[in-house]
């Protein structure tokens, strides 16, 4: 499956931007998804996951009632709205398949990965 992130700009502190991330492929329907982001020099690290329906999620503590992920089956395509913006919040987002169908926070646990899409949050 390819994984296309796409949503990603420049934005203001207390602004908003929604991701989207469209498979390609295979369907995806049957496994997690998840959301992680880079900054420069940082290790990629964990910002959303949601199961193959969609009725579990999980989040970094770090964006905890700001961030929200969701999905839409039908469209194959994976979203993460994102408000209340922060400075240490930029970096690139990328959006993966986990390899299962349940909710997973390790890196390990996804084998596609999206290209990533840049989000810059300006102080």
């Amino acid at each position: 499956v390819q994984l296309q992130a796409f949503g990603g700009g420049l934005v203001q502190a207390g602004g908003s931007l929604r991701l989207s991330c469209v498979a390609s492929g295979r369907p995806f329907s049957g496994y997690g998804m998840g959301w992680f982001r880079q900054a420069p020099g940082k290790e990629r690290e964990f910002v959303a996951a949601m199961s193959w329906s969609g009725s579990t999620t999980s989040y970094a503590d770090s964006v905890k009632g700001r961030f929200t992920i969701s999905r839409d089956n039908a469209k194959n395509t994976v979203y993460l709205e994102m408000n209340t913006l922060k400075p240490e919040d930029t970096a690139v987002y990328y959006c993966a398949k986990s390899r299962g169908p349940y909710v997973d926070m390790r890196l390990s646990s996804f084998g596609s990965w999206g290209q990533g899409t840049q989000v810059t949050v300006s102080s």
